[in-house]
C-alpha cells in the first residue's frame, strides 16, 4: 500500500502574523471588557463579545495548524483534532450567555437611560480601531492562500467596522447628549453576534456528531465512486470530519466482475482526494455477491433448519 497517510506539513506558513494578530486582538479584549465597565457603556461591552468571537476566531486557526503537527499515538490514533471542537463549543456557550446578558442588560436602559463617559468610550474604540488595523495588515498577506487565515482576516475585518460604530456613537452622546444611542448600538452588536457564534455552534457540533462535514454532498460523493466502471455497487457508506478541514470515509465496495480490487482500491482513493480533498479514506473492496437472494434459496445442501439453528447458537456464545 503505498498512500501515505503521514500528512504532517513540514512548514505552517502563516502561523507567525496568526499569533500576533491573537496577541493584539486579547490585549485589546481586556481594554475593552475594563473599558466599558468604567465608562459603563454598554455598546463597548457588547463590541467585546464581538472581540471575543474574533480572538475565538483566531484561536481555532491556530488550533488547527497547531494539532496538525502532532501525530497521533497509542490512546489516540486520530490524534487531537477533536479538541478545535470542544473549545468551539465551550466559547460559543460563553458567547451566548454574554450575548443574552447584554440583550436583557439593554432593555433595562431603553426604560432608565444612564450617563455614559463619551470621552473615554471614544477613546478605546479609537484603540481598538488601530488594533484591528494592524491585526489586518498581518493576516492579509496570507488571507488569499489559507482558508484558516483568510477567515481570521474577514473575523478582524468585521470587528474594525464594529469599532467605528462604537466611535460614531460615543462623538453623538458627547455631542448631543442623546445616551439611548448606546443601548442602540449594543442590540446591533448583539445581533451581529449572535447569528455568527450559532454557525460556530452548529460546525463544531456537526463534527462532534460526526455528520458529513460542511461543504460535502454524500449524495455527490456515492454517485461519484458508483461512476467506476470496476464499480458494482456502494454500501455502509459514512463521510465525516475528525475536525474543521480533515474529512474522513470509510466504504464498502462491491467489485464488478473481472476487476482489480487493488488497482480499484488505489484509483478511488486518488478520485476522493482529487474532488473532494478527502485523504483519510478506508474502503473495503467486496466479490460481487448475491446479495438479497442468498436468503431466497435458505441454508446449503445437506443442512437442514435445525442444523443452522444450532451452529449460529454456538458460535454466538463462542
Amino acid at each position: 500500500m503505498s498512500h501515505d497517510h503521514n500528512h504532517l506539513p513540514s512548514e505552517i506558513r502563516h502561523e507567525k502574523p496568526l499569533w500576533w494578530a491573537l496577541g493584539l486582538t486579547s490585549a485589546y479584549l481586556l481594554v475593552e471588557i475594563i473599558g466599558a465597565f468604567m465608562t459603563n457603556s454598554l455598546a463597548l461591552l457588547s463590541d467585546a463579545a464581538h472581540m471575543a468571537t474574533d480572538a475565538l476566531g483566531l484561536m481555532i486557526a491556530l488550533t488547527a495548524v497547531r494539532l496538525s503537527r502532532r501525530p497521533p499515538d497509542a490512546r489516540r490514533t486520530y490524534g487531537y483534532v477533536r479538541l478545535e471542537a470542544l473549545g468551539a463549543v465551550t466559547n460559543g456557550l460563553l458567547l451566548f450567555g454574554l450575548g443574552l446578558y447584554i440583550l436583557w442588560e439593554a432593555a433595562q436602559r431603553f426604560q432608565q437611560p444612564q450617563a455614559i463617559a463619551s470621552s473615554g468610550m471614544v477613546w478605546v474604540a479609537v484603540f481598538g480601531l488601530i488594533v484591528n488595523l494592524i491585526a489586518m495588515r498581518l493576516l492579509s498577506a496570507g488571507s488569499g492562500e489559507s482558508l484558516n487565515v483568510k477567515g481570521a482576516y474577514l473575523e478582524v475585518w468585521s470587528d474594525m467596522l464594529g469599532s467605528l460604530a462604537v466611535i460614531a456613537g460615543g462623538l453623538v452622546i458627547h455631542f448631543t447628549g442623546w445616551t439611548l444611542v448606546d443601548p442602540i448600538l449594543a442590540v446591533l452588536i448583539g445581533l451581529w453576534v449572535v447569528p455568527r457564534t450559532w454557525v460556530l455552534l452548529r460546525d463544531a457540533l456537526n463534527v462532534l456528531l460526526e455528520g458529513v462535514p460542511k461543504g460535502m454532498a454524500l449524495a455527490d460523493i456515492e454517485q461519484a465512486l458508483q461512476q467506476h466502471a470496476e464499480v458494482a455497487g456502494i454500501h455502509d457508506l459514512h463521510v465525516w470530519a475528525l475536525g474543521s478541514s480533515t474529512p474522513a470515509l470509510t466504504a464498502h465496495v462491491v467489485l464488478a466482475e473481472g476487476g482489480e480490487p487493488e488497482a480499484l482500491r488505489r484509483a478511488l482513493a486518488q478520485m476522493l482526494h482529487d474532488r473532494f480533498g478527502i485523504e483519510h479514506v478506508t474502503l473495503q473492496v467486496e466479490a460481487e455477491h448475491c446479495g438479497d437472494a442468498c436468503a431466497v434459496h435458505g441454508p446449503p445442501a445437506g443442512h437442514d433448519g435445525h442444523d443452522h439453528k444450532h451452529d449460529h447458537d454456538h458460535d454466538h456464545d463462542h
